[in-house]
């Protein structure tokens, strides 16, 4: 019997994340759009991938008690077609046997006969007791909170660890649960609104989105294609999570003084920051136009290495070729004039141009734990071990940026993870060896941009350091550090 094509869609992401390291987020748009798969058979398919993805954690442990070998005896293609079906038995309103039946039907497809025997036997196993069964009997098991809360939120123990230490530290140790399930939730799609790019009422005649609470740039989709609106087709509107955008929007708000036109996007790929600085710069650059007497906010800027008179631009660099496609292929409707594009070594750019930026982004590379939500393979690719070489990697990009930037100017440090060792563990000892450096309160900039955002009131005296929850705010857990070069 062949097997429906939403299903099939499912597998063979899965399949590509775990054989090529790809990312579903990247792969299944497409996959759904050459298969032409649309509305109800491409939400399916979606919450099937995404779902399995995110609790595969979950479903191997009651694989394991159903299973009648270890589950690294069992064939890949195999597991990854039992973890959908686990998916629809205990996370998703598809009777049973359907369930079942279709899942013994891929497995026929790609293993063959006696694989199917297999599944069929372990599928009618798994389907035989409900969550809270499966709970109680994984919890007979356990040998201790950690494990078992792994298993049941489908976290790697280690990340859970993590999670815990970021979450005292930020004097919240008490969420942890609802952090874990609000790591477990399906988030709705975020657009950015780019200043100047696109209007308010552009917007709120768009049937399909609403208002992100709290972040001015921020906008809901409510389901299907971001594609088929015409603003995300043109670059003036993007897909960018909220916390991205706050993030980015706090670091063009810092203070700074003197001269405020020379900005760099040091790690700009895909190009969404790259985008929204791009098109905050340019909405800056036509208000000073606009009023030709217009003051420094402050006279007292120190000397830098370059003139005051370079022409306004955002430099918005990526050490990999492909990179630097996508961040051209995000910032094509910012005035050209304003960007210069190129491929670079972040490491190197403190070198290369020593004191030149008024402001500069490092969204640098890390363990992505802020974004499992969105990203759900993270959590099962990432690990420890992974740490040394990315904070390693952290301190010198942020250090190359510092150098880069001229007395007076900002660097905004941002990671998509809230793990101590990529956070305070970067910024902190980069700040005790340097008397040229100054740490300003990220929470209070953000505040200022967003007084609205659900949560942000009780980060209050937390600073300088801002970090997004899920849970909390509403975003990916991302974090921010505002530093000042003296």
């Amino acid at each position: 019997m062949s097997v429906d094509d939403p299903r099939r869609a499912a597998y063979d992401v899965l399949r590509a994340v775990a054989d090529a390291d790809s990312y579903a987020n990247l792969v299944l748009p497409p996959l759904l759009a050459e298969r032409e798969i649309t509305g109800r058979d491409a939400a399916f398919a979606t919450e099937l991938a995404y779902g399995t993805l995110r609790l595969r954690g979950y479903y191997d442990a009651v694989l394991a008690l159903c299973a009648t070998r270890p589950l690294d005896q069992i064939d890949p293609r195999v597991l990854d077609a039992l973890r959908l079906g686990v998916h629809q038995l205990l996370g998703m309103r598809v009777p049973p046997h359907a369930a079942v039946a279709e899942t013994v039907d891929l497995v026929r497809d790609v293993a063959g006969q006696g694989a199917a025997s297999f599944a069929n036997a372990v599928l009618r196993q798994a389907g035989r007791a409900d969550g809270p069964e499966w709970d109680r009997r994984l919890a007979e098991r356990a040998t201790d909170r950690v494990e078992l809360l792994a298993a049941r939120t489908s976290h790697p123990a280690w990340i859970i660890r993590a999670l815990r230490e970021a979450l005292a530290a930020d004097g919240a140790a008490g969420e942890l649960g609802e952090l874990l399930v609000a790591d477990n939730a399906s988030p709705r799609v975020t657009l950015a609104a780019r200043p100047g790019l696109v209007s308010q009422g552009e917007l709120r005649h768009e049937h399909h989105v609403a208002p992100f609470p709290g972040v001015p740039t921020a906008w809901y989709l409510d389901g299907g294609d971001p594609g088929r609106i015409p603003a995300v087709r043109q670059g003036r509107l993007g897909v960018q999570d909220a916390g991205s955008q706050l993030v980015t929007l706090a670091l063009t708000a810092a203070p700074v003084s003197g001269r405020d036109r020379v900005w760099a996007d040091v790690c700009a790929g895909p190009g969404g920051k790259a985008a929204l600085l791009g098109a905050l710069l340019a909405e800056r650059i036509q208000a000073e136009r606009a009023e030709p007497d217009h003051a420094e906010a402050d006279t007292e800027l120190p000397e830098t290495t370059d003139s005051d008179d370079e022409p306004a631009v955002l430099v918005a660099g990526e050490v990999q070729p492909h990179r630097v496609g996508l961040v051209q292929r995000s910032v094509k409707a910012v005035p050209k004039e304003l960007l210069d594009v190129r491929q670079w070594d972040g490491r190197t750019i403190g070198r290369e141009h020593p004191g030149r930026f008024d402001r500069v982004l490092v969204d640098a590379p890390c363990t992505g734990l802020g974004a499992l939500r969105r990203r759900p393979e993270a959590r099962w690719r990432r690990r420890p071990e992974d740490l040394p070489d990315l904070t390693r990697l952290q301190r010198e990009l942020l250090t190359s940026a510092l150098d880069a930037t001229r007395p007076g100017g900002v660097v905004g440090y941002v990671t998509c993870s809230p793990h101590l060792a990529e956070t305070r563990g970067v910024v902190e000892p980069i700040v005790a060896e340097r008397d040229d450096v100054e740490l300003l309160d990220a929470v209070a900039v953000a505040r200022g941009i967003a007084p609205d955002l659900p949560g942000i009131a009780e980060a209050d005296g937390r600073g300088p350091f801002l970090q997004l929850w899920p849970h909390r705010h509403g975003t990916d857990a991302m974090f921010l550090a505002l530093l000042r070069r003296r």
